[in-house]
């Protein structure tokens, strides 16, 4: 049955997507709002053996292809020199976002321990570029900050997922789990970065090898790459990897045979890849309705810090003497939602049945800070760019934002 509803629902924003385009109801705001409607008014519950089942597992084919899809299209040349403001973004903002959300989970919430903790920090650092996905593309905002903020998306999810592994075994060993800490990182995080390199080597030097000779039909050429994080997923499954890190890292091993895979794999993203994400949001419109009367102050005040002080003052760490005007440092800190990343790491961290005592609390952050982040960021998207872009139209023509290479001035 929700199948039937969700495809109704897909099929009907199709219909109007370009008008909704001009006003603040994105895809994400869409697709919770609707879920959120079907559990409360219309009664459905989800069932966890059967559909909550299935929309996971979506979830994760959907966070395995972004993975994928957003390390193969990333150039990699742009992190080499920490003058770049995407490495100053993950290389800095990066560790300072988990060390400042894990410091203040600990302190704002009540039986949250250290390492749970700092397992929210992980699961609430990633940004996600479908919620933002205006501001990565409006002329209004500099190129070099459009292309900042994008690479900075699309590969600080992959980034985090070592972090939260880790912080689980940690959580676990703790917690006197009978799991070994150093068989479970070798397995999760040494497997998953072996397979994926192996996938990702061997299937771009074949597709490579193969384009070289005029073998592929150009229509199936998508096939052929999005074959590899699917590969990804199954082996990781089969020797106990991590699918999130193999895809990851089968990403950017993949440029190294086949430079098209990155264009080819966001070809594909924009059509099923989406379809697979927007349901992600629909399942959490669902759990948001049977969930939301449970938060209470701390986790709100939490999640409002997330949203801001968490993200923006490691931000605005990481851009010290980059040149960068001060509107410019507000807008990239605050314009870093939390989305489909957020949501399938949750769901990770709740699969490792671990147990930890603050295991709800961390369920209802995640909640609440992606449930404010899909209104808050999606509502002020059109005016932030509109007082953005007149703040950039004040610069002079030396600015470091006038940079379209996305580097910062000496």
């Amino acid at each position: 049955m929700l199948l039937v509803v969700f495809s109704l629902l897909a099929f009907a924003y199709s219909l109007v997507s370009r008008r909704l385009e001009a006003t603040v109801v994105t895809g994400p705001i869409f697709f919770t709002a609707a879920g959120f409607a079907v559990a409360a008014l219309g009664g459905v519950e989800l069932d966890t053996r059967e559909n909550g089942r299935f929309f996971l597992h979506l979830a994760e084919v959907g966070l395995v292809l972004l993975l994928f899809s957003d390390a193969a299209h990333t150039d990699l040349s742009v992190l080499w020199n920490i003058r770049n403001l995407p490495a100053r973004l993950l290389g800095i903002g990066l560790p300072l976002t988990l060390a400042i959300g894990a410091l203040a989970a600990w302190l704002m919430l009540p039986g949250v321990g250290l390492w749970e903790a700092a397992i929210l920090a992980a699961i609430l650092a990633p940004t996600d570029a479908g919620l933002g996905q205006v501001i990565v593309t409006d002329p209004r905002a500099p190129v070099s900050v459009r292309q900042a903020l994008n690479v900075e998306a699309g590969l600080n999810d992959g980034l985090a997922v070592p972090f939260l592994l880790f912080f689980i075994a940690l959580a676990a060993v703790s917690e006197g789990a009978p799991a070994s800490l150093v068989r479970y990182v070798v397995e999760q995080l040494g497997y998953g970065v072996a397979v994926g390199a192996g996938i990702g080597l061997a299937g771009g030097w074949l597709l490579g090898w193969a384009s070289r000779r005029d073998w592929i039909s150009d229509s199936l050429r998508p096939v052929g790459v999005v074959a590899l994080p699917v590969l990804c997923l199954l082996v990781s499954e089969a020797v106990s990897a991590s699918m999130f890190i193999a895809a990851f890292v089968a990403g950017l091993a993949v440029q190294k045979g086949y430079g098209a895979a990155g264009r080819l794999s966001v070809a594909f993203g924009e059509t099923w890849g989406q379809l697979l994400n927007l349901s992600v949001f629909f399942l959490f419109g669902m759990i948001a309705a049977r969930s939301w009367h449970r938060i209470d102050l701390a986790v709100a005040a939490y999640a409002i810090a997330s949203l801001t002080v968490v993200r923006m003052l490691p931000v605005a760490i990481a851009l010290i003497g980059s040149g960068l005007s001060r509107p410019t440092v507000l807008f990239m800190g605050w314009f870093g939602p939390r989305g489909l990343a957020s949501i399938v790491l949750g769901l990770v961290y709740l699969e490792s049945e671990i147990h930890l005592a603050g295991e709800s609390t961390i369920r209802l952050a995640v909640l609440a800070t992606v449930l404010l982040s899909i209104l808050a960021h999606g509502a002020s998207a059109g005016a932030g760019l509109a007082l953005y872009g007149r703040a950039v139209d004040r610069l002079g023509k030396d600015a470091p934002e006038r940079r379209a290479d996305g580097r910062a001035a000496n």
